[in-house]
């Protein structure tokens, strides 16, 4: 199955849900109202375009509608992340780093980290 394409509004839904797994009608939409001053009519909205999308599905739990993510937080991620590559990288990784080094300074605990992640890659390559 391909993944849905998930607005930015939607993505917001969604990573309520994720982060609480199943949640009831009420929980999201206090948790929304609050958090971005949605009205339950947008909320509702998002939630129908979801469903439609195959990204949630709505499941009765003690009588009360439930809804679960049908797409897993990583794949999201994954995809939004290779779309975001492709966009604006020609899908070069090295060209991405490199326009946050020069855009924004990467702190040394950062620079560490990449020098790490090099250095597990290429321990990788080398055994297979």
């Amino acid at each position: 199955m391909s993944r849905p394409l998930i607005s930015e509004a939607e993505s917001l839904v969604m990573e309520a849900i994720w982060a609480r797994g199943p949640l009831g009608a009420e929980a999201l939409f206090a948790e929304l109202s609050a958090a971005k001053g949605w009205g339950q009519a947008t909320i509702r909205t998002l939630v129908h375009r979801l469903i439609k999308k195959q990204a949630l599905r709505s499941e009765r739990r003690q009588g009360r509608a439930a809804y679960v993510a049908l797409v897993p937080r990583e794949d999201y991620v994954t995809a939004e992340s290779e779309s975001l590559l492709n966009r604006l990288f020609e899908g070069q990784v090295t060209s991405l780093v490199a326009h946050f080094s020069r855009e924004r300074r990467l702190a040394p605990k950062d620079l560490a980290s990449l020098r790490r992640l090099v250095a597990e890659l290429d321990a990788e390559d080398e055994s297979d």
